[in-house]
């Protein structure tokens, strides 16, 4: 499982990382195996809707248990099975990257943390430096 003092350095190594690489305003969420928040946070400067965009990047990542970048494709490849999964989930998929996986050692998933404010790439980098940082595994 994932602690709150480990979801608390994901966010602010995530952060950290956002500042690092001079990337616009980062908003950060960490998600346990079920699909709920443990920890987020909001830079001064990102627009209020951030949190549902981190949120549903994450919540598609552990429900689907595929990170964004794999939601992305399969939305391209087969729009309408995303579209039902969407549907199935209450519209809080975001299936983009930026949405990873947490794994422990043996691969099994954790959670997921969702990182949205500059381009979905270097959303999904400062997520898995948070990851990595808390001494887990990214799936990105």
């Amino acid at each position: 499982m994932i602690t709150l003092e480990q979801a608390k350095v994901m966010v602010a190594v995530a952060r950290e990382t956002g500042r690092a690489l001079g990337l616009k305003p980062l908003s950060v969420a960490v998600l346990d195996a079920g699909g709920h928040l443990l920890a987020f946070e909001r830079e001064d400067g990102a627009s209020p809707g951030r949190f549902e965009i981190a949120r549903g990047k994450a919540y598609g990542a552990v429900m689907m248990g595929m990170p964004g970048s794999a939601q992305m494709l399969r939305a391209e490849e087969q729009a309408y099975f995303m579209a039902a999964m969407n549907g199935a989930f209450d519209g809080k998929v975001v299936p983009v990257p930026g949405g990873v996986l947490v794994k422990d050692a043996g691969g099994a998933v954790l959670g997921a943390v969702g990182v949205t404010g500059d381009t979905s790439d270097n959303d999904a980098a400062a997520a898995i430096a948070g990851i990595e940082a808390a001494g887990f595994s990214a799936l990105a």
